[in-house]
């Protein structure tokens, strides 16, 4: 179960995300996992309040679909007429984040989307708590690599030549691997020194059967961060 004092950060950092950034009538893409989690409820609670309206919300996951639905928030399709021209802001999570506000993502096996969200966005924002700032990208946190099945094994080799350790992600409540929501697997690698995380996002979607990687340094978002004392820091330009 997440510790209070966790959870109480996440949920901080969301709140602060979405009061300061989501206008009505705003075109918002929503992101995964257990902090995300908390700006999609406070959209939500905002809509019920009527503080919001006009909201279009795109969800990167089937969990955070389910979650906007359980909420009133009305979700499209990135191809959708009401989403076809891109998202004006995409509030998500992150699993490490470096001094230049670079990023790790894909924890919740999600990144494939959130990525197509944050790239597609006019302002991308980050919300985590202080554990998750790093100094070096690359040996800490496992940069997820989405990969079609077949290319399991030659992905591999590939990484492992460009100095990772790689292994297959293995599901908690079922046997076997991960499955993505787009049928493939995912392989977590973590690199032997800090790697270059701009030239590693290319480097690694050049790879037959690549689908997406982990890092994200397209589009450098503004960064929440709620601390351990209460406070929320903002890094970043808005």
């Amino acid at each position: 179960m997440e510790q209070d004092s966790s959870r109480l950060m996440k949920e901080a950092a969301g709140k602060a995300a979405v009061d300061a950034l989501v206008k009505s009538g705003m075109k918002l893409g929503l992101g995964t996992g257990s902090t995300a989690v908390h700006a999609v409820r406070r959209v939500g609670e905002l809509l019920a309040q009527g503080v919001l309206r006009d909201i279009s919300a795109f969800a990167t996951s089937f969990q955070t679909e389910i979650e906007c639905e359980k909420l009133g928030i009305p979700v499209y399709s990135l191809n959708s007429k009401e989403l076809s021209c891109g998202l004006d802001i995409t509030i998500d999570g992150a699993d490490e984040v470096d001094p230049q506000n670079r990023l790790i993502k894909g924890g919740g096996g999600a990144m494939l989307i959130e990525k197509l969200a944050a790239y597609s966005s006019t302002l991308f924002a980050i919300i985590v708590d202080e554990s998750k700032l790093v100094q070096n990208m690359g040996t800490g946190f496992p940069v997820p690599v989405e990969v079609v099945p077949s290319a399991r094994v030659q992905a591999a080799r590939v990484f492992e030549k460009l100095g990772a350790s790689v292994i297959i992600r293995e599901a908690l409540r079922k046997a076997g691997p991960v499955i993505t929501e787009h049928g493939n697997l995912i392989l977590d690698i973590r690199f032997g020194s800090p790697v270059d995380p701009v030239t590693m996002e290319t480097e690694l979607n050049k790879t037959p059967g690549v689908v997406e990687n982990g890092f994200f340094t397209g589009n450098i978002p503004v960064v929440y961060i709620a601390h351990s004392d209460g406070t929320i820091e903002t890094r970043g330009v808005k």
